[in-house]
Order: C-alpha cells, then sequence, then structure tokens
C-alpha cells in the first residue's frame, strides 16, 4: 500500500512538472540613444541622395531566441531631425513635412520579429508618422550580442534597414523631384540589458 502512494504521488508530480510551461527566456534590452540613431535618405532633384537623421528616440526590444519571438517598441522625437543644413531643418519640422507641433512624435512598433533558423534576419512592425499608421519590414544585417567591452553589461546590435514612400503617411509636399517619394531607412541600433 504505501510503495502504490509513492509511485502515485511521483507520477502526479510528474505530470505536474511535464505540464508546466517552460521557463520564459526572453531578454529585454533598452536603446542606448547615443548610438541608436535612424538615417534617412532620398534622391534630391532625381541626382544625389541626400541624408538626414533624428538625434533623439527611446525604446525597448524584447528577444526570445528558444521561442523564435520578440518584439520592439521604438519613439522617436520628431523634432529632433537633422539634415546638415540648418535653414532646411526648419523647412522639414513645418506642416509640408513632419508637422513636429501638431506630431511629436513618430513610433514603430513590432510584436513579430522574424527568425531565419537562429539568427534574427528581419522586424515586421507598424510606423505612425502624421496620425498615420503603416506597416513597414525592416531587415536586421549583423545583429550581436555579449557583453560591452568596457562597462561588461549584456547588449546587442546591429542594423535594420527598409524603404518606405512618404507619400503614404501623406507628406507629398515637393514630390516627385524634391525629394523623391522613395525613403531609404538605415537603422543602427545597440541596446543594453536594465
Amino acid at each position: 500500500m504505501h510503495v502504490r502512494i509513492v509511485i502515485a504521488a511521483s507520477a502526479t508530480a510528474f505530470l505536474a512538472v511535464v505540464a508546466l510551461p517552460a521557463a520564459a527566456t526572453e531578454e529585454t534590452y533598452v536603446l542606448d540613444p547615443v548610438h541608436s540613431q535612424p538615417v534617412f535618405g532620398t534622391r534630391h532633384l532625381g541626382m544625389s541622395t541626400q541624408w538626414g537623421s533624428f538625434q533623439k528616440l527611446t525604446g525597448r526590444i524584447a528577444l526570445d531566441r528558444d521561442a523564435r519571438k520578440g518584439s520592439v517598441d521604438i519613439t522617436i522625437e520628431a523634432a529632433s531631425i537633422r539634415t546638415h543644413d540648418s535653414r532646411l531643418d526648419a523647412i522639414v519640422k513645418g506642416d509640408r513635412f513632419f508637422n513636429v507641433e501638431k506630431f511629436p512624435t513618430i513610433t514603430f512598433k513590432s510584436s513579430k520579429v522574424v527568425f531565419d533558423g537562429e539568427r534574427v534576419s528581419g522586424v515586421d512592425g507598424e510606423l505612425t508618422m502624421l496620425g498615420v499608421t503603416r506597416p513597414v519590414n525592416l531587415a536586421i544585417t549583423d545583429l550581436a550580442c555579449g557583453p560591452q567591452p568596457f562597462n561588461h553589461k549584456p547588449m546587442c546590435g546591429g542594423d535594420a534597414t527598409g524603404t518606405i514612400k512618404r507619400s503614404e503617411w501623406g507628406m507629398t509636399a515637393n514630390l516627385p523631384l524634391s525629394p523623391a517619394d522613395e525613403v531609404k531607412l538605415t537603422i543602427p541600433f545597440e541596446a543594453y540589458r536594465p
């Protein structure tokens, strides 16, 4: 009788452990704004590509490599735009382009991090700009994770790239040539475990 009770108790404990979900392995990283500054480029007058950037952003990245999933949540301060010309900065902050007074932030949110095997290869999310939200796909290259060499904090970094059409967010001023509709995005990022 005693043996049966022990076996039954052991079987119950085993089934309880098997039924429990695996421990979460999600890791959360906070973007380092100094090393995570989005850059954009557009063709000017059909000739050269002109570049600008945003200087201020905040955000978080969550990765669960075992489950092959993750999320991204980024907020960019629209008024932090820089074009290498202060006169042009004033124009692109105005109501014909980014309209930073009415729309002070640009956001990118994703709950779909794309894996190719064990490698993160992309992020599918939604970009909200000028009050319009549309899907955007970013390719991820050179993602590397490990201890930061100087402070030894766990970190990840890489590059995200994609292309959008500004007209899809209602930004149609000066189309088609100055600047062009197609905008190349390059987002270098580094993020630390808090």
